[in-house]
């Protein structure tokens, strides 16, 4: 990804993470992995990690111990209805901004 990409993710990558758990709850290991399944390869596992200590935080999300195959338990973590306002509020600036974007590029109309 280019520095222009990586500039945009980081004014919007708190709500693609609130839209993935919006579908089902994830962990942070699952989250950085789907979000590299979609194109976002440069995405840093830590970045992720650091996203979702900033949204459980904020009371956007619920978060649940799970044991794990693996090592220690997993924290995982689920939209919870302060989250899903959040992320609906975040759809509507996208909307709009994606509205000016797209007239901007049609030269202004």
């Amino acid at each position: 990804m280019g520095k222009q990409m990586t500039e945009l993710l980081k004014g919007t990558l708190e709500g693609i993470v609130l839209a993935i758990l919006s579908v089902r709850p994830a962990y942070g290991y699952e989250i950085t992995a789907g979000l590299r399944d979609q194109g976002f390869t440069d995405i840093a596992e830590g970045t992720v990690y650091a996203i979702l200590v900033r949204i459980e935080r904020n009371g956007l999300v619920e978060v649940e111990k799970r044991p794990s195959e693996k090592g220690p338990p997993r924290k995982v973590y689920s939209l919870n209805a302060q989250g899903q306002e959040y992320l609906e509020e975040f759809w509507t600036t996208w909307g709009f901004l994606a509205d000016r974007l797209e007239q901007l590029q049609q030269g202004g109309r």
